[in-house]
């Protein structure tokens, strides 16, 4: 005697799983990104005047953010480290902090990510930083380093995404 197998319950847990998998991947593909830039610096001379400024929007105060320097050098870059000025402008005061970023090991070896010739590093700066209201800041990074202008750098930039 052959049996006979409803096959529907089976269909309905396939598009019930193949629904639930779809949502999944649109919900970790939506993005807590504000803003992600590079501005590539002409020549690969990073000087004291040329301060990248990044303007964003804070939409919504009451979560945390996490802040990054963004750089990218040859490997003709002379140094181990970078310092930096960062300074964080909400409209009424101007905060600066100062930081210093190791690029290489002691050995020499970059730490960044590589490809060719050139390093990138995403160096954190402000974690789970909660910003004092919402609206219109901007965060303007000049080199700190003894050289003027600081060579075979090639793109600054800077990324703040929301903490998830």
């Amino acid at each position: 005697m052959v049996q006979k197998i409803n096959l529907l319950p089976n269909k309905i847990n396939f598009l019930v799983f193949g629904f639930c998998a779809m949502v999944s991947l649109l919900a970790s593909c939506t993005s807590g990104t504000v803003i992600d830039s590079n501005v590539e610096l002409a020549d690969r001379r990073w000087t004291y005047r040329n301060h990248i400024s990044t303007p964003f929007e804070i939409k919504d105060y009451t979560k945390g953010y996490n802040i990054y320097f963004k750089l990218r050098h040859t490997a003709d870059y002379k140094y181990a480290n970078i310092f930096i000025l960062a300074h964080f402008k909400d409209g009424k005061q101007v905060v600066t902090k100062r930081y210093q970023y190791k690029l290489a090991k002691n050995d020499g070896e970059w730490l960044g990510s590589g490809s060719g010739n050139i390093f990138s590093y995403t160096l954190p700066m402000l974690t789970n930083y909660h910003f004092p209201r919402n609206g219109k800041f901007d965060i303007e990074i000049e080199q700190n380093m003894r050289d003027n202008p600081l060579l075979e750098v090639s793109d600054v930039g800077l990324a703040i995404e929301q903490v998830q």
